[in-house]
């Protein structure tokens, strides 16, 4: 089971406690009430530049958009491969007539 989520603005709010106020990552974590490997994670995710940010998330949807059409994709392929065994079945059954 997953934990609760909270909003980016949030966890930026929290990051910046840590990097830019000097607090300690556990007596944030425990203020704000989350784990301290979350907000780990979060200074990860989040202690970069704006710029940054934003290519991530355009690469992640970039990912996203990318394996949607693969999955696409792969689903036409194997309708080809199938369609085509049963053609050549077909027509070995009609030259054997």
């Amino acid at each position: 089971m997953r934990g609760k989520r909270y909003p980016d603005e949030f966890k930026i709010e929290a990051v910046k406690q840590v990097t830019e106020r000097g607090y300690q990552i556990a007596d944030v974590a425990d203020r704000l009430g989350v784990t301290s490997k979350s907000l780990h994670n979060w200074i990860n995710k989040f202690d970069k530049p704006e710029k940054q940010h934003i290519t991530i998330d355009n690469q992640q949807d970039e990912i996203r958009k990318l394996k949607a059409e693969l999955r696409r994709v792969t689903e036409e392929r194997n309708i080809l491969k199938e369609a085509a065994v049963y053609f050549a079945s077909e027509s070995k059954k009609s030259t054997r007539s």
